[in-house]
């Protein structure tokens, strides 16, 4: 089983970036999946996720109007399009696969990448 994220990388306040999480070893499929990150000296947060079939996606009040999670499970392709980036959205992003419908947090998470880094600064 891999997840591999990528699309990481410093960039301005304001500015774009478009993750992506390619998966391998599993039925992506049949599997939420999720955006988490991690600050600097800070706990887990469950950023943005979205249903097996590509429905119903969900986001942190943070990053609602902001960011767009989407997947593409004929690649078996996870993205996150991250637009008007702010300073605080500084962070490691990881991709996390569950085979919960509603994973609840990030214990439900059966697979994990192993990260970008996103580092928002002028």
């Amino acid at each position: 089983v891999q997840l591999v994220e990528s699309g990481g990388g410093l960039v301005q306040p304001g500015g774009s970036l478009r993750l992506s999480c390619a998966a391998s070893g599993f039925t992506f499929g049949n599997f939420f999946m999720s955006w988490v990150r991690q600050a600097p000296g800070k706990g887990v947060e469950l950023v943005s996720g979205i249903t097996a079939s590509g429905e119903t996606p969900a986001y942190l009040n943070s990053v609602k109007g902001r960011f767009t999670i989407s997947r593409d499970n004929a690649k078996n392709i996870l993205y996150l399009q991250m637009n008007s980036l702010k300073a605080e959205d500084t962070a490691v992003y990881f991709c996390a696969g569950s085979t919960d419908p509603e994973p609840e947090g990030d214990w439900a998470y059966d697979y994990w990448g192993q990260g970008t880094q996103v580092t928002i600064s002028s």
